[in-house]
């Protein structure tokens, strides 16, 4: 599925050259003006391009009006059926399998920017890469601890998204990290784990443990790379959360 936006027919959503939708149709549930209505009318290899008008969505309650979807806008869009299915443990199945592919995909352009600045950099199980500038001190990071970081984080192209250690960053204290606790990106949270205190070094995070296939918009595009400067500032247990208070009681009444 492709979707353009005007006013020069950007990209504003893909799965063309990485992980295609999966889903499960059902033709009693079909949404009105959208690639739906569409589903019923084609079959597998077919391709089909659209028009969705922003009004008709906007009066369908689909949608908003804002920076991206304006009155009178019309959203361009393709489909191609790559396959059909004949029940959900034959999708579930394939599904891995372009998952797979799609992890490849990624870090096959990891590797291919890290070979090209001539970085030494070893490879996780996840897919996740890091180089390792400055190993730290004591032991690494592990489930349950806290790490206190200092980052940049930017795309393979160079162009930085965000940062707490530059003289513009608008926040300079350092990023609190719960190893284990799923409060940062997966990428992110087993990369630390390769560094104790006063370690430095850099994190390549292959999309699908970043962000994924929906991004962050506007920020973090879809399917995209990242990569981080790392520095760790600390690296402790993590403090008991603060006990809750017991309820009180309403005043007896006489």
């Amino acid at each position: 599925m492709e979707y353009k936006v005007p006013p020069k027919d950007s990209v504003f959503n893909t799965t063309f050259e990485h992980l295609p939708g999966f889903m499960m149709f059902d033709s009693t549930r079909v949404s009105p003006h959208s690639y739906l209505e569409l589903i019923s009318k084609v079959g597998e290899g077919d391709e089909v391009t659209f028009s969705l008008s922003v009004d008709t969505l906007k009066k369908f309650g689909a949608l908003e009006y804002n920076q991206i979807f304006h009155r009178n806008d019309v959203i361009k869009g393709k489909m191609k059926i790559l396959k059909i299915f004949k029940g959900e443990e034959e999708a579930n199945a394939d599904y891995k399998k372009e998952i797979e592919l799609e992890k490849n995909r990624e870090l096959d352009l990891l590797k291919k920017y890290v070979k090209e600045k001539g970085i030494t950099a070893k490879e996780l199980p996840s897919g996740v890469m890091v180089q390792v500038e400055k190993e730290g001190e004591g032991s690494k990071p592990d489930s349950g601890q806290t790490v206190l970081v200092l980052y940049k984080g930017y795309f393979p192209n160079g162009k930085e998204f965000d940062s707490n250690n530059g003289p513009k960053s608008p926040n300079k204290n350092p990023l609190s990290i719960q190893v284990g606790a799923g409060g940062v990106i997966p990428g992110m949270e087993e990369g630390i784990r390769s560094f104790g205190k006063g370690g430095k070094g850099k994190i390549f995070i292959p999309a699908l443990m970043g962000y994924g296939m929906g991004g962050q918009p506007p920020i973090i595009p879809q399917y995209a790379n990242l990569i981080f400067d790392v520095e760790v500032i600390d690296v402790m247990a993590t403090p008991p959360p603060p006990p809750t208070p017991a309820p009180q009681m309403p005043p007896m009444r006489r």
